[in-house]
Formats: structure tokens, C-alpha cells, sequence
């Protein structure tokens, strides 16, 4: 089963939602050095050829059927804000209360599966110390902030199971 079935060709130049799927994948080959942002600039490409090199996959920088066949799954985590519930807020609270121990940002008090005012503070905490824009809302640049202790991200230390098609 292909993890990014019916993507079209894509490369330097291009924007849009294909680019956001593939930028998403490449991050979780992990490749922390390319932004999810949708437009298919420099870094894009140059994580593309370092995937490729690695895949053992003729090597031009641009995202075709083989390419597509071999990344990781690019679909999007889903997006969490004020009101959301359910096991992936649990999930992503537990990392949360993890990371405030430290004290880089405030907890969002228990792993309760609602996201609530606590979460929402404790989300602009981390976004802020992600240096993402601080909104409360759990979108791809909030997923996409690495975790400087380990070669992981918000999303991967969440768990890519919650990723959506």
C-alpha cells in the first residue's frame, strides 16, 4: 500500500498542498533541516536529494512516483485546538507536562484528553519556545518544532499513528 498515493510530480518552484505533504514526509524520514511551509524552495529540494541518495533512488531533486513510493507517509497530524478531546490531546498533554518539567513552558495540568485553558496556555508556551507563532492552535509549524533533547518532533513524539489522509 502506497503511503502517498495519487501525489503528482512535484519540484523547485512549486507550492501548494503536494509540497506541504512532501515536506511533512521528509521531516519524518527525520530530516529537521526542512520547514513545512508549501513552497518547494532550496531546502526542500536539497532534503529531497539527500532522501533519494539514501533510498538509493535516482538523484534530480524532484518528487516523482518512486520518490513518493519511498517517503514516509506526508499526510497531515490532525489539527488540535480549544475543545478538541480524545486520546491524540491525551497523547499530546503527556508530552506537554514532559517538556514543563524542565521549565520551558507552563503544564497543561493533568493528561485529561480535553483541551481546554491550561492546554491552550501550555501550547502558546510551546510554540513560543518553538519560535512558531504563539495561537493556541496545533497545526503543521506547532507539529513540525523538534525537540531539542532528541531527534524527534512534536508530531513524532506524539506518535505519527494520528496522521491523516
Amino acid at each position: 500500500m502506497m503511503s502517498n498515493p495519487g501525489q503528482p510530480t512535484i519540484k523547485r518552484g512549486d507550492k501548494g498542498t503536494a509540497v506541504l505533504r512532501a515536506q511533512r514526509a521528509l521531516r519524518r524520514t527525520p530530516d529537521l533541516s526542512v520547514a513545512v511551509d508549501g513552497d518547494f524552495g532550496p531546502d526542500t529540494e536539497a532534503g529531497v536529494t539527500r532522501f533519494q541518495e539514501n533510498a538509493g533512488l535516482k538523484v534530480d531533486g524532484i518528487v516523482g512516483d518512486k520518490t513518493w513510493e519511498e517517503l514516509p507517509d506526508g499526510g497531515p497530524m490532525p489539527l488540535l485546538k480549544s475543545g478538541a478531546k480524545g486520546d491524540i490531546v491525551r497523547d499530546l498533554q503527556e508530552v506537554l507536562i514532559a517538556g514543563a518539567d524542565s521549565g520551558d513552558w507552563p503544564s497543561p495540568g493533568e493528561a485529561d484528553g480535553d483541551f481546554g485553558a491550561d492546554t491552550t496556555t501550555a501550547v502558546e508556551g510551546f510554540q513560543k519556545w518553538g519560535e512558531v507563532d504563539a495561537d493556541g492552535i496545533v497545526g503543521d509549524k506547532t507539529w513540525a518544532v523538534p525537540l531539542h533533547a532528541t531527534n524527534s518532533t512534536l508530531e513524532s513524539a506524539v506518535g505519527l499513528d494520528w496522521v491523516e489522509d
